[in-house]
């Protein structure tokens, strides 16, 4: 229990040669994040690249570019809270140099992928870093950071995330203008050296004086549970039917190893995520919301990329020049989004945030090939400045309710629901997008060879493969891939507005409203105590 005497709240924790130097050791943290952000940033503009077929790419299929981004993020959700209670038992410091180590050995790996089955394999590598990496960056700035600044270092750290997103793209467009798709992951490299050498120079190292016991089985439940059902959604997808034995068997093995482990957590006395956290509607409120949004945002952001490339025929830099916006808003606003917080409170704030996040995939329902390409980028902007209103207060308040010591747990849970979200975002929304598109070009694929005709049907950039080998007879089919591919995008983007909608509703019920003053510091301490 946390009473007001509690040093974690009034005392002075901190080292006096640690807090000076506090917002050096941010800048490092946030130059790991980049890292780590950065290369799902600039993945998002290589995808076209990559499922273009060799020299120019691995011509890698819808499925198999969706295993390209799930098998980072999967591995990286999956071992995130172990990673969380080994940086608490083992030193913080340690596992965030030996996660940055991993992350760059996989990332030069990765660039010299010789086929997409080895690019799935190096990205799960990757994935395996920044598992160690990502929660390590949150524990460690809160342990170097007084409870009054952590709200505005962690919006800070959040902005940090909008930064990535900024540069990631435009990074990945002059790679991609200049060089061979493997620089995207290439460029990972010195950034790692970089972030290394000063992490060695710069960051304290902290542990929690009474970890928790890493649970081996908790993390297999989880990762098999999480593979076995995210496998079954992509293949209803590729198959186009959901109704088939072998995508229902996958899924239902899936959910039934998913809650086998949620059952083995509830009785373990070691568990990998302690579910008696959930029992505070605040704290999993503010998961879910998380998880929600990641979950609409990511899916869509997997379409969007074919559509100013595939569609408008923009080039890699301009597509990364085009999500500039998205990522200014964030940079904009996230560092202020607690003045918002601290004027309309958390669920005033968040659930404004979510429903800008509907609104502005709604807006993709209405897009087509000549839609000004202006109204994007208001689109983006908006997208980006709903994000910053719900990432921040979201965070402060996850990461607050934990006590200091369990700063890795917080992070982590955060994380690990953040990851779940935007790959079951991928795999769902993906099926989708992938479902309809297939529904509407099948009908004009009659002409071609029984067996060029699935995989033509699969993706829009399958298709207009197909269309480059016929020469001028496949000229025919670009017009119809154009337009089921828009057809499939608003049906995508409808169901992704419908998730945030939902996120809306659940933070709207259980985030709580603006404290009366002089309450908000006593809200605190019993949200830490309900959730402990």
């Amino acid at each position: 229990m946390t009473s007001p005497a509690d040093p974690a709240l009034t005392g002075p924790r901190i080292p006096e040669a640690v807090h000076r130097r506090r917002w050096a050791i941010l800048g490092v943290l946030m130059l790991s994040l980049l890292i780590v952000v950065l290369d799902n940033s600039i993945l998002n503009v290589a995808i076209k690249t990559i499922s273009t077929p060799a020299p120019t790419g691995l011509g890698a299929t819808q499925s198999e570019l969706e295993w390209a981004i799930n098998a980072y993020t999967l591995v990286f959700a999956g071992l995130l809270f172990s990673a969380g209670l080994l940086g608490d038992r083992l030193g913080r410091k340690k596992v965030l140099l030996g996660g940055l180590a991993v992350f760059g050995i996989g990332s030069a790996l990765a660039a010299f992928s010789g086929s997409p089955t080895q690019l799935i394999a190096f990205r799960a590598v990757m994935g395996l870093g920044a598992a160690f990496v990502m929660p390590a960056t949150l524990a460690v700035l809160m342990n170097v950071f007084e409870r009054d600044e952590q709200p505005k270092a962690i919006g800070i750290w959040a902005g940090g995330v909008g930064l990535a997103i900024a540069i990631g793209p435009i990074t990945g467009g002059v790679l991609l203008d200049h060089f061979w798709w493997g620089s995207v992951f290439l460029i990972n490299v010195p950034i790692v050296l970089l972030a290394l050498a000063l992490m060695l120079w710069l960051v304290p190292d902290s542990r929690d004086p009474n970890p928790g016991r890493v649970d081996p089985v908790g993390v297999v439940l989880s990762v098999v549970g999480l593979v076995l059902l995210v496998y079954g959604i992509i293949k209803g997808g590729q198959l186009a039917d959901f109704t088939d034995p072998k995508v229902l068997s996958t899924i239902g093995a899936g959910l039934a190893v998913l809650v086998a482990f949620v059952v083995f957590e509830k009785r373990s006395d070691h568990p990998s995520i302690d579910v008696t956290y959930f029992k505070n509607k605040v704290f999993s409120a503010a998961i879910a919301a998380i998880a929600l949004v990641f979950f609409a945002l990511m899916g869509v952001t997997f379409f969007s990329v074919f559509y100013t490339q595939s569609v408008r025929g923009y080039s890699p830099l301009q597509t990364g020049l085009l999500m500039l916006p998205l990522a200014a808003a964030q940079m904009i606003f996230a560092p202020r989004a607690r003045l918002l917080v601290d004027r309309f409170g958390n669920k005033a704030t968040t659930t404004t945030g979510l429903l800008v996040i509907a609104a502005t995939l709604a807006a993709f329902a209405g897009f087509e090939a000549d839609t000004p390409i202006w109204v994007l980028e208001v689109v983006f902007f908006l997208m980006g400045t709903g994000m910053a209103h719900i990432m921040t207060p979201v965070s402060v308040v996850i990461m607050q309710a934990l006590p200091r010591e369990k700063a890795g747990s917080a992070s982590a849970l955060s994380n690990t629901f953040r990851q779940v979200g935007g790959a079951l975002g991928i795999a769902v929304l993906g099926s989708v997008l992938s479902t309809a598109y297939r529904n509407g070009i099948e009908d004009k694929l009659g002409l071609l060879p029984a067996g060029v005709r699935h995989t033509a049907g699969e993706s829009i950039e399958a298709t207009l493969g197909v269309a480059e080998k016929l020469g001028p007879q496949g000229k025919a089919l670009v017009g119809p891939a154009h337009d089921a591919f828009l057809h499939a995008m608003h049906v995508t983007a409808l169901w992704g507005a419908g998730v945030a909608v939902v996120g809306a509703v659940v933070v709207a019920v259980f985030l709580p409203g603006k404290p009366p003053v002089g309450e908000k510091d006593e809200q605190g301490r019993e949200l830490v105590t309900a959730a402990e």
